[in-house]
């Protein structure tokens, strides 16, 4: 499997605190069958920075240590970029990695509990330079699990969703796993990734998300998910399902 959001690199975000810690989620990524990985550090999220040239450089070195404590995993840059009023103009400083080498997938993070008024001008410039939104763990956002249409709108005009896999299996809860069944089954995710970080009892789950899938929506869709995280790495066209919008549910007091 490739898992397209994942934070192994050591000690530049909030994902490994060092490269023992990194090593080791290496080796639980590959005990859960991946075998390729973006390493997506947060940049330009308030509290950490991490330019492209420095997050190529920290791929490459990883990859060595990788390869001489033979763990069988192929990494490659890119990062999770949050959206901000300074983004477009690190795209034209050729500050912004995508997940493929074409330069046309990027990243794209919210605060956790909203979504900028700014954000649907944003994706349209950014698809104005040739390149394609793709909207990370939309099901933990708080403002698009009150107003599920933001998510439609965005999708419908051409960005895709990315769902982390612990989400979708409940280790966030049963409300972000709710969210997240909302979102795959009104065809507005496109892809599982890991989005893995160093924290107590999380761990890699992209195994258990697909068995899910599969039972839930059955083999195709989750061969296109599987598809759909190689064609971003590729810098291919991905999969789109039948999107519809995604009806809050109502909650009637019996009293």
């Amino acid at each position: 499997m490739i898992d397209i959001h994942s934070h192994l690199l050591p000690g530049i975000d909030d994902g490994s605190e060092s490269m023992d810690i990194s090593l080791q989620m290496a080796r639980d990524a590959v005990a859960d069958r991946i075998t390729h990985a973006l390493m997506t550090p947060h940049h330009m999220n308030g509290r950490y920075t991490n330019h492209a040239q420095d997050v190529i450089e920290r791929t490459s070195e990883f990859q060595a240590t990788l390869d001489e404590h033979n763990i069988p995993l192929t990494v490659f840059p890119s990062q999770e970029v949050r959206i901000n009023g300074g983004l477009m103009t690190a795209l034209d400083e050729h500050d912004i990695l995508t997940t493929d080498a074409q330069g046309t997938y990027v990243l794209i993070e919210f605060p956790s509990d909203d979504v900028p008024t700014f954000t649907m001008d944003m994706l349209f410039q950014i698809q104005q330079r040739g390149m394609v939104p793709v909207i990370v763990h939309p099901e933990r956002n708080t403002r698009l699990m009150k107003e599920p249409q933001l998510l439609y709108d965005m999708v419908s005009r051409g960005a895709y969703a990315q769902v982390t896999s612990s989400s979708y299996v409940g280790t966030f809860g049963k409300a972000v796993s709710t969210f997240a069944e909302d979102i795959i089954s009104n065809g507005l995710a496109h892809v599982f990734a890991s989005d893995a970080h160093h924290i107590p009892g999380r761990s890699y789950e992209m195994t258990a998300a697909f068995n899910k899938l599969r039972e839930t929506h059955g083999g195709e869709m989750a061969n296109k998910f599987e598809e759909n995280a190689k064609a971003l790495v590729n810098g291919e066209r991905l999969s789109r399902f039948s999107q519809t919008p995604i009806k809050k549910k109502r909650f009637f007091s019996p009293y």
